[in-house]
This record gives C-alpha cells, sequence and structure tokens, in this order.
C-alpha cells in the first residue's frame, strides 16, 4: 500500500537517529541511536520526509541533500517545522552523512528506516531492501502530498524545488 495525498500518515511510525550533540560534532565521534517516534512527534507539524536510496551515494550527494540544505529557509518561511531525510542505512551512516553536509542541530533530521521498514510498508523499497527515492508532505497528521521517482537516478518529483511547489 503506498501512501497518497489526503491518507493519514500512519500510527506507529518509527525511524533509528542519533541526535545531532555539539560534543559529538566531529564526523569521527559518533552519539547513540535513539528511536525517533515519527508518527508521535510529527502529529502535529508540517514536515518534509524525503528518502532515498543511501548515503553518500553520487546522485544523493551531489544533488538531493544539498538542495534541500540551500532551500531550507524557503522552505520554513512556507511553514514547515521538519524536515528529515531517510535510508535504510543505519543510524551511525546517517548521523556522519549528516555532519559531512555541515548540518548541525535539528535543521535536517537524519533518519535511518532500519532493514526500510517503514519504506516496505508503503511498498517504495526495492526487492533488495533499499528505500526508493521518495517525498511525502505530511501536515498536522495528514499526507498532503505524495511521490516516487519512476527511475533510480532521477530527480523530478522530489526535489526540494518541486516539493516546495506542493506546498
Amino acid at each position: 500500500m503506498s501512501l497518497k495525498a489526503g491518507d493519514s500518515f500512519p500510527e506507529g511510525v518509527t525511524f533509528s537517529y542519533i541526535p545531532w550533540s555539539e560534543e559529538s560534532s566531529e564526523i569521527t565521534s559518533c552519539g547513540i541511536p535513539i528511536n525517533f517516534y515519527a508518527s508521535k512527534e510529527w502529529a502535529n507539524k508540517k514536515v518534509i520526509l524525503f528518502a532515498l536510496p543511501g548515503a553518500f551515494t553520487p546522485v544523493c550527494s551531489a544533488n538531493h541533500v544539498p538542495e534541500y540544505i540551500q532551500k531550507l529557509p524557503e522552505l520554513r518561511a512556507k511553514g514547515v517545522d521538519a524536515v528529515a531525510v531517510l535510508a535504510y542505512n543505519d543510524a551511525y551512516v546517517m548521523s556522519a552523512w549528516g555532519k559531512a553536509n555541515g548540518v548541525t542541530g535539528d535543521d535536517i533530521l537524519f533518519l535511518s528506516d532500519p532493514d526500510a521498514k517503514f519504506s516496505k510498508s508503503i511498498g517504495w523499497a526495492d526487492a533488495e531492501g533499499r528505500t526508493y527515492r521518495y517525498a511525502l508532505v505530511i501536515d498536522h497528521g495528514k499526507v498532503t502530498y505524495a511521490a516516487k521517482e519512476k527511475e533510480k537516478n532521477v530527480l523530478e518529483v522530489t526535489s526540494a524545488d518541486h516539493v516546495y511547489k506542493q506546498l
């Protein structure tokens, strides 16, 4: 079952996450993974969740994440409370990827979808268990935008510019 505009964001969605902290801000230091209870955390927020096949991969690192970082002030101005990137990589890799991109605090949440559990539950993971490239806009528990790229290394319906136009 894929999500579509008008659907409620599912209950009980949990990701793995290492919150950014000053004391573990160097890429060579690690924090401790915690559960990020997305359904609960995002129940009263406007959120963009964009997923991609993997951290440190060419299209994801060269384009997808950087354009969301660049567009963040405009997204916030449109009322977006949280932006999160999701991949099947573990929380340590996602944390390091955030640090490698210079993201601090909770500007963009780098979340792990262990075993692509959430992505599989909505039918948006491949046979190998990697998340597809997709984007969701969740507004106070309701999905207002949901799209998956038709091809692997394409940024169209999940690009920051395209998602911005859907807000």
